[in-house]
């Protein structure tokens, strides 16, 4: 399979789409490829998803079975694709609005996904999943708080 810049950028929407519209797990899943990798960069500490590598369509499965144990979200959004036809990657911006389950406490968030792409039954599929989110508000929110009510540190 050949990839150009609009298969590119028509699967990572496709996936985007379904995240922003709570697609159900088989709907998720049919993003991936059979090997796929996901990481959450970010302190292990933090969340049981975050600052560890998932693998495969079993390690997708809990990944997306940890994000729904303890988060929920609203208003999500994607913009501003990136391309790159040469290594078959592209990179997008979210951003929503996330609450900690246990706690109730929401925030704002924007965040960055980096897609590879391979081709997997004639379809590209991801290969290999990276995001980069607010783990410093995910972390107080979990613990209760919110960034806003946290003293400045500015002089």
């Amino acid at each position: 399979m050949t990839t150009n810049y609009d298969s590119l950028l028509q699967a990572a929407e496709s996936l985007c789409n379904d995240f922003s519209t709570k697609a159900d797990l088989s709907s998720m899943l049919s993003h991936f490829s059979q090997s796929t990798t996901a990481f959450e960069h970010g302190d292990p500490h933090f969340a049981p998803f975050i600052g560890r590598e998932f693998k495969g369509l079993d390690g997708m499965k809990e990944y997306f079975g940890y994000l729904g144990k303890y988060l929920t979200y609203d208003d999500m959004s994607f913009g501003e694709y990136f391309v790159d036809e040469r290594q078959n990657k592209v990179s997008v911006k979210g951003k929503g609005r996330f609450t900690w389950v246990s706690t109730g406490v929401t925030w704002d968030e924007k965040f960055t996904y980096v897609l590879d792409f391979a081709s997997e039954e004639e379809k590209l599929k991801v290969s290999r999943y990276q995001v980069w989110a607010d783990t410093g508000a995910l972390h107080l929110a979990k613990l209760g708080q919110r960034v806003e009510d946290i003293p400045s540190t500015t002089d």
